[in-house]
């Protein structure tokens, strides 16, 4: 089977997206598992809920978690589809890559790079090893070209050191292309 990242900016619907290929493989008979890093507690631990209001249960995985110990006994399952795959090991990565080979179909959804415009380790080792990357655009949110980077903010100026992991909404970041991140302020 096949690995795929789908990737795009904060507020791309890539859950929204993510929620309803589960429902679409669900309604074709197929078994998915869905699967959440711990780091993102934004809806409890083990809901993924859209911006849009899909949701669904998932099995939380914090990063030393081995993928395949967890699902070997208590799960029957022919697609696994990852939300916020950013926050995955890189470890876990190859995980999902050797079930991928062994004929279980794989779906990441999450943002490539972070706010100060490098890849996250869990999506860099994604792209070094998935099957295909497919895009899912979003607008920026200034100029309305194509956004690439989801710009966190504070006061209406562009912050482009500190911590990467800050996990948040609309209140810290917002989409932009490359010309408005660079231009400082929003």
């Amino acid at each position: 089977m096949k690995f795929y990242f789908y990737y795009g900016v904060m507020g791309s619907s890539k859950t929204a997206n993510a929620l309803m290929k589960k429902f679409n493989f669900e309604e074709c008979g197929r078994k998915v598992i869905l699967l959440k890093p711990s780091l993102d507690t934004r809806n409890g631990k083990t809901t993924i809920k859209s911006r849009i209001g899909l949701s669904s249960e998932a099995i939380f995985l914090d990063r030393a978690t081995n993928i395949k110990d967890t699902l070997k006994n208590n799960y029957i399952y022919n697609v696994i589809i990852v939300d916020e795959a950013q926050f995955l090991s890189p470890s876990q990565v190859d995980e999902l890559r050797e079930m991928a080979d062994s004929g279980i179909m794989v779906m990441c959804y999450g943002l490539k790079t972070d706010y100060t415009g490098h890849l996250f380790e869990g999506s860099k080792r994604i792209v070094e090893v998935c099957d295909t990357m497919r895009e899912i655009q979003s607008m920026c949110s200034r100029c309305s070209t194509k956004a690439i980077i989801s710009a966190k903010y504070k006061d209406d100026k562009i912050i482009y050191t500190g911590e990467i992991i800050d996990i948040g909404g609309e209140e810290k970041y917002i989409t932009l292309c490359h010309k408005c991140w660079k231009s400082g302020s929003i």
